[in-house]
This record gives structure tokens, sequence and C-alpha cells, in this order.
């Protein structure tokens, strides 16, 4: 089972009388980074938070956004308090105004009532451990529903990986097969081409032999293939797993590249260069697939 790197997830959870409600949204990434926005009364459980994320997801960069409704109380209402030091503030300003400008009259409530931000929501201490209970649940609700999402389209992908493989595995026979062809009519063209020149000269077919036996060592492919074929087969068998496959699956494919190259450049056949362009393009359609998985 592969999982993809992009999914989302939203947990909520009631804790001492408020909702937390936590989101989570993971895109691609090389490693695993996890960014947090919260109400600074969550700081402390920074470091527990980022933790059990750790434990759920390996790769990806993962922000969670957690919101907590510390605004009102169980009942509905709000507990405001003064702010004082601004009070004080449009007092002294009003009366500076009313001095230079030598106006009448006196600073009253009504006119500092009239200013905005006089009342303030009161900073009640929050039971960390408390918190940490509730967000505990929220948290594991948007990790589920987030790996949840993950692993429905890392299917979708591991579909299509494994359709890009086989067809890779065919062509790769095909260029098997054509491999000994290849040196048969390299050896009819040889001999075409000498008897043409030599014009009824009598032919050293030894000669001919060596030629064709050389070709055919320097182009003889069957290590390469193998290779591949291996490379294929553990491809396989890891998107069939069950651990965080991302990492290998990409070393495997740029071994893969290395084995196509070469057999691209021991061939000077245009029937196997055909195949060899057809599975680079493969490779590269995986290869950019790949950078989305887990």
């Amino acid at each position: 089972m592969i999982k993809s790197m992009t999914g989302f997830g939203r947990g909520e959870a009631i804790s001492t009388g408020k909702r937390i409600q936590v989101e989570m949204k993971s895109l691609n990434h090389r490693y695993l980074e996890i960014f947090l926005r919260m109400p600074a009364t969550l700081f402390p459980l920074e470091t527990e938070i980022k933790k059990k994320i750790g434990e759920r997801f390996s790769r990806g960069k993962i922000e969670v956004s957690i919101r907590m409704d510390n605004e009102a109380n169980q009942d509905g209402t709000q507990t405001l308090m003064l702010n004082l030091p601004l009070v004080r503030q449009y007092y002294s300003l009003l009366s500076q105004i009313k001095e230079e400008l030598h106006l009448p009259g006196e600073v009253t409530l009504e006119m500092i009532s009239g200013f905005r931000d006089l009342y303030v929501p009161k900073e009640v201490e929050e039971d960390v451990a408390s918190l940490w209970k509730g967000l505990e649940g929220g948290l594991a609700e948007a990790m589920d529903k987030l790996t949840d999402m993950r692993i429905t389209e890392g299917e979708a992908l591991g579909r299509d990986l494994a359709c890009r493989m086989n067809k890779i595995q065919q062509l790769l026979r095909i260029i098997a097969l054509r491999a000994p062809e290849v040196v048969v009519e390299y050896r009819q063209r040889l001999s075409d081409r000498v008897r043409e020149l030599t014009q009824g000269m009598i032919i050293d077919e030894a000669r001919i032999h060596q030629e064709v036996a050389i070709l055919a060592e320097k182009s003889d492919i069957t290590e390469e293939v193998v290779r591949l074929e291996s490379h294929i087969d553990q491809f396989m068998e890891l998107l069939a797993g069950e651990e965080a496959i991302g990492r290998k699956v990409d070393f495997l494919i740029q071994e893969m590249n290395r084995e196509i190259n070469t057999i691209g450049s021991k061939s000077g056949d245009g029937e196997t260069a055909r195949q060899v362009i057809e599975i680079k393009s493969e490779l590269a359609k995986v290869r950019e697939q790949i950078q989305n998985v887990e």
C-alpha cells in the first residue's frame, strides 16, 4: 500500500468548555516538515503536537491550524475587562486638546466611552494539561482523516505506477527479443557490403565472423536487461508492501535510468532506440508521480 503526500483532515474536540478545531493539510516534500498555527495558550504543547504527528507521517510538508474558542464561557457570555491604560491615555489627550485650544466644558464619561477598544476580553489562565486531553482527540481525528485521504490518493497513484511498470517491462522484453536479431542483421549487412565492394573476389569469412563477434560482445545487453528486470520486480514488491516507499522507489528509478541509458548506448539499432525512448519517457512520468509518494 502506498500513500500520497497530499491530503486534508479536520478534527474537533471539546475541552474545559472550549471547542478546539484542528485542520491539517499536507503537501509534497522530500522530508517531514511541520508548521503550526495555534493560539499562544497552546505554545507549551508544540513539542508534543509535533511528536504525535511525526509518529504518524514520515514525509510531506504538513500545515496544522488549531483554533480554540476561548472568547466565550459555557453560558455564551463574554468576560470583559476595562483597558485602563487606554482610558487614561484618551483622557489625557482630550484634556490636552481642551487646554491647547481653550475649549469650554469638561472631559466627560460620555466622551470617553465612545472610543473603541476600551473593553477587551479577559485573559483566563488555561489548564494546559486539561486542554491537551481535548486537543489530543481532535488532533488524532484530523490525522485519521488526513491518512484516509492520503491512502485513497495513494491507491490511485499505485494503480498508475503499476500500469507504467508493466508497460516498461513489455518494452524491455521487446528489446531483449530483438537483440539476437540485431547481430544477425549486422552480419548480413556486413557480408552484402563486403561483396559489393570486392566485386566477386574471394571473401574472408573468418574475418567477417570476427567482426560480427566483436559487435556481439560490444552490444551485449544481457546484464543490463537482467538488472532492469530485477529493479522492476523490486518496484512492484514495494508497491504491494505496507511501509513508506518514497525514498526507495526514487533510488530505484535512478538505477533504472542508468540501465536503460546503457542499453541505448550499446545498441545501434533503430528499432531498439525507439523502445529505449519509450521506456525513458515512461520512467520520467513515474519519477514525476513518485514525488508525491510518502
